[in-house]
């Protein structure tokens, strides 16, 4: 039998030219990256940039047209890789006529040797979640609860959640990522999360996927990520006929930003605030500092134009191999 069983160093997913075409158009094209095991990893990127097809696709319930993805080594309809993958879609199906008792007893049936009820009835008792209530009378948030109870409760090795906390109220979002984490931590399970609400992401995710016209933009540990960026803000001398310093700004571009690659400058008034992907110090007569995740994503996501980047752990192993 193949063995799963948590390695630090184990590829959780991977993928290798991936895409995806529908009779609308292409979802996603030559996507390739690596999530190591282990990491919480925020999956962002504007509606329709591909993110809901990339889960589904990870989670086994679509087949790509072009390329491939793994996990733990194995399509993800491999038997072997089955018992170890929970997957939560965005509308959160269950069945609505089955009390949540009788949900939580199909999941354990469904899952053999796996199934921790203690933490289901954790999850669904700080919520107050009646158990012979049938799920169809529930509200929209207990209904998330039984979901989320669902795929804790399976203790996957990989899993997959698709705008997961989307309809909760903050103080209930809260908690519930705060049970995600304990989760994660206590069963070293590596955790795809797609969100739109990015600030939500800061100080939750070690890792980051960034999908934007269904390719990858960005994708690494976030530490790794934010460092290699630099906030620039100064005085733009281009704005009100006024002559550049030297070193100072012209036509709204850092002038001494040459040798680093400026992923976007927006000004405001006589003042220029610049993300840059910086190749050594930053020198001039501005203040830099080391960009929010929020910033990051958004300027990212505001120049679609910008190179991608990937760290090294985010690289695909196969395609190192083949070079």
């Amino acid at each position: 039998m193949t063995d799963l069983t948590y390695q630090p160093d184990r590829t959780a997913v991977e993928a290798v030219g991936l895409g995806y075409k529908h009779w609308r158009g292409r979802a996603l094209r030559d996507c390739s990256f690596r999530i190591p095991s282990g990491r919480v990893c925020g999956l962002v990127g504007p509606n329709g940039a591909g993110k809901s097809t990339l889960l589904a696709l990870a989670a086994g319930l679509r087949r790509p047209t072009e390329g491939r993805i793994e996990l733990l080594g194995h399509a993800p309809a491999h038997p072997a890789v089955r018992p170890h993958l929970g997957y939560l879609a965005q509308d959160k199906p269950l069945y609505p006529y089955l009390t949540v008792r009788e949900t939580l007893r199909v999941g354990r049936e469904l899952n053999p040797g796996r199934w921790d009820q203690g933490t289901a009835e954790r999850v669904l008792g700080k919520g107050h979640v009646p158990f012979g209530r049938r799920i169809a009378t529930l509200s929209g948030g207990q209904r998330t609860r039984v979901a989320l109870a669902l795929v804790f409760a399976k203790r996957p090795e990989i899993l997959l959640l698709d705008e997961p906390m989307a309809d909760l109220d903050p103080l209930v979002r809260h908690e519930m990522t705060a049970a995600l984490m304990e989760a994660a931590a206590e069963h070293s399970t590596t955790v795809v999360m797609s969100s739109h609400v990015l600030a939500s992401l800061e100080g939750v995710c070690d890792y980051l996927l960034l999908i934007a016209g269904g390719r990858v933009r960005l994708a690494g540990e976030v530490e790794d990520l934010l460092a290699a960026h630099s906030l620039v803000v100064g005085r733009n001398g281009a704005a009100g006929g006024e002559a550049a310093a030297p070193g100072g700004f012209v036509a709204g571009r850092p002038a001494g930003l040459a040798p680093h690659t400026v992923i976007e400058a927006r000004t405001t008034g006589r003042q220029l605030t610049a993300l840059v992907r910086a190749e050594g110090p930053v020198d001039g007569p501005w203040e830099t500092a080391e960009p929010s995740l929020e910033e990051l994503l958004l300027g990212y996501l505001r120049s679609p134009g910008a190179p991608s980047l990937l760290t090294p752990s985010a690289e695909p192993r196969a395609r190192k191999a083949a070079a």
